[in-house]
């Protein structure tokens, strides 16, 4: 039987490999369009194909995961995403690239899922708050993951090199978490008999699991919002310099990060409800303060006032979802994530839709709007 705090260690540390393996990717981005011979255009459709693996494999780890347990799942999906990760820095056609990709989003969506069934599971039955802990573990390895890389390039290492030793440090972490996560024994599973096996494929749209999917789906976008229109409204509304456009995200992540570690602590005090509803409202007024006053100061302290209020949201979300009483977590979680991945990966299209039909700012205040959303939707449902 596994010790529930080792395994509630393992846990962080496969959410830390998340974190790092996507993160890596991003200082590749500019280089892999410039081997390739892409426009933004043409760049923007491959990097489609990643967020495509990773829908595409959402359901399905879900599914894998009930039926074999989730920790299996974590080993797979980190080796197959540690594997594509080098590949990624050397393939110079399109073709092999975009396979590639598919197959390291693939790797990422598949342990996303499975991780935070896992992380579930484990807060159940350690009856102690830690799913903000772990969703922090993740921020923390996406803050690292692309300062790491380009550490290591900085340090005289060649693109396949570095991302070579990024990916060994994945699978040696995941390889020794491994042993320390729960096994399929110890994960709650229901009796697989007829009955339930129909009623799981009925589960994506019960109500609740909807109503928790389309609040993921909320917050994602508004966080994604910050990952890819951040600098471009501090470059072209706020007058920044090119080289400091980054400050914005930097800041809301660092917020986002510091938040989600000391999360668990809050959400123990306050009730989820608070957090959700509070949290909301936080991150309403923070981007409300960011494009609607004129100052770079102030636009700054809305994007942190993002990140504290939205960080321990989607945690909450996950930690509801694994409550379920009609709904296997390896049901709901998998639904919630891909519906909320979703937002991710339609939300900066929908903005940019937006901003050419209006302005930017227009644009990043709709997200504050659909923040409110949230805490009055959230408040209707307790």
């Amino acid at each position: 039987m596994s010790n529930i705090n080792s395994a509630r260690k393992a846990t962080k540390a496969v959410f830390l490999v998340c974190g790092l393996g996507m993160s890596a990717w991003a200082p590749m981005v500019p280089y892999a369009k410039e081997r390739l011979g892409l426009n933004d255009s043409n760049l923007g459709l491959l990097l489609l194909l990643l967020g495509g693996g990773a829908i595409t494999m959402m359901p399905i780890s879900g599914m894998i995961a009930h039926r074999y347990g989730s920790r299996i799942v974590m080993l797979v999906a980190g080796i197959v995403l540690a594997t594509a990760l080098p590949l990624l820095a050397v393939l110079d056609s399109v073709v092999p690239m975009a396979i590639a990709l598919f197959v390291f989003g693939a790797g990422i969506g598949t342990i996303d899922v499975a991780m935070n069934i896992h992380g579930v599971e484990v807060q159940n039955r350690s009856d102690k708050a830690i799913m903000s802990s772990l969703h922090g573990l993740f921020s923390v390895g996406g803050l690292f993951g692309s300062l790491g890389l380009g550490f290591l390039i900085k340090a005289g290492l060649d693109h396949f090199s570095a991302a070579l030793a990024i990916a060994v440090l994945l699978v040696i972490i995941v390889s020794v978490s491994f042993q320390f996560l729960l096994s399929p024994a110890e994960e709650k599973q229901q009796v697989v008999a007829k009955e339930e096996t129909q009623k799981s494929k009925i589960s994506w749209l019960h109500s609740s699991v909807l109503f928790l999917g389309i609040m993921c789906f909320i917050v994602f976008l508004s966080e994604g919002a910050m990952l890819d229109w951040s600098a471009v409204f501090l470059r072209e509304n706020r007058g920044v310099d090119e080289a400091l456009t980054g400050v914005g995200y930097a800041a809301f992540s660092i917020a986002m990060a510091t938040m989600r570690l000391v999360g668990d602590k809050i959400v123990a005090k306050l009730s989820s409800g608070v957090v959700v509803i509070g949290g909301s409202l936080i991150a309403a007024s923070g981007l409300f303060l960011a494009v609607l006053t004129p100052w770079l100061a102030t636009s700054i302290i809305g994007f942190i006032l993002l990140g504290l209020g939205a960080a321990n949201i989607v945690p909450v979300f996950f930690s509801e979802g694994g409550k379920l009483k009609d709904v296997p977590a390896s049901v709901a979680i998998p639904a919630m994530t891909t519906i909320g991945y979703a937002g991710q990966l339609a939300g900066p299209a929908m903005l940019g839709f937006i901003a050419h039909s209006f302005t930017l700012p227009v644009a990043i205040g709709f997200c504050g709007i659909l923040m409110l959303i949230v805490a009055i939707s959230f408040r209707s449902k307790r």
